[in-house]
């Protein structure tokens, strides 16, 4: 048995300001295109296991969590992948309470040492709840230490984490694909895998690219045209596309100096801005 009905979501694909930026009234802010409103970045992966039983991981856990989760009718959640601990990334985390109240059970966040201890800061009353004045409603979850390399299996899945550069920060993105009972990743994968979620990406060390051949499915980092140091512009990214050359990729993190339809016009065969919702 393997898993089935895979379906990759993309919750969110902006930058950390969102579109419509606040106060802005740009092309992209006022655009009616419902694919020019971008949330927080993150992903949420719902899938059936091989013993038949739904899963579901989130990949980051934005600030806009609650929204999305309302809007794509998420109820559960088994595991969170975090690729590291910006703002934009991990202060959703507070939401996932809901998720264990429905389950009865905890929940598995896998980050790096470093990474674990910003949550661990960051969300002193979940962590150390015995700790707060007043006994609270908080997220019951459990630690699970990553290292980039360190491919795990889960309900199903190989995971592998990938280092990435962001900036001068090293990050995580993720390669996840399907294995079979022995944990033997498939041949013949289903749905979108083999898939790789890069977020928030300046550079691709020499070590990673081995990580990213054979992609069904890549999810991209692409900032906008102009330079910046922590993110690709949209130049940079379409030239890492190239050289993964995954059969589809979707590109991510946009800022509002990029519009939906006038990028897709502009982008090679394969390759195209992801948007809010987008089902693969």
């Amino acid at each position: 048995m393997t898993v089935s009905e895979i379906e990759l979501t993309f919750l969110g694909t902006g930058t950390s300001s969102g579109v419509p930026v606040i106060g802005c009234h740009c092309d992209t802010c006022t655009s009616e295109d419902p694919r020019d409103r971008r949330l927080r970045c993150g992903a949420c992966l719902r899938f059936t296991d091989p013993a038949g039983q739904l899963r579901v991981i989130l990949i980051d856990i934005p600030p806009d969590h609650r929204e999305q989760s309302l809007r794509e009718g998420i109820e559960r959640c088994d595991a969170i992948l975090v690729t590291h601990a910006h703002v934009d990334h991990v202060f959703g985390l507070d939401e996932v309470r809901r998720y264990n109240s429905l389950m009865k059970s905890s929940i598995s966040v896998h980050a790096e040492p470093e990474v674990r201890q910003e949550l661990h800061r960051i969300f002193k009353h979940i962590y150390a709840r015995h700790e707060n004045i007043n006994d609270s409603y908080v997220a019951d979850l459990r630690d699970v230490p990553l290292v980039p390399g360190g491919a795990f299996t889960m309900h199903g899945l190989r995971i592998e984490p990938l280092r990435l550069l962001h900036g001068r920060l090293p990050i995580l993105g993720f390669r996840i694909e399907a294995v079979d009972d022995d944990g033997v990743v498939l041949a013949d994968q289903p749905g979108p895998f083999p898939l790789a979620w890069c977020s928030d990406v300046s550079g691709i060390p020499p070590e990673t690219w081995p990580g990213l051949r054979g992609l069904r499915t890549l999810a991209l980092d692409m900032l906008r045209d102009r330079a910046h140091p922590t993110h690709f512009t949209v130049e940079e990214a379409v030239e890492a596309a190239e050289r993964i050359g995954a059969e589809s990729t979707w590109f991510i993190h946009m800022t509002h100096d990029l519009r939906h339809a006038e990028l897709l016009e502009r982008l090679p065969a394969g390759m195209a801005p992801a948007w809010d919702g987008l089902k693969l």
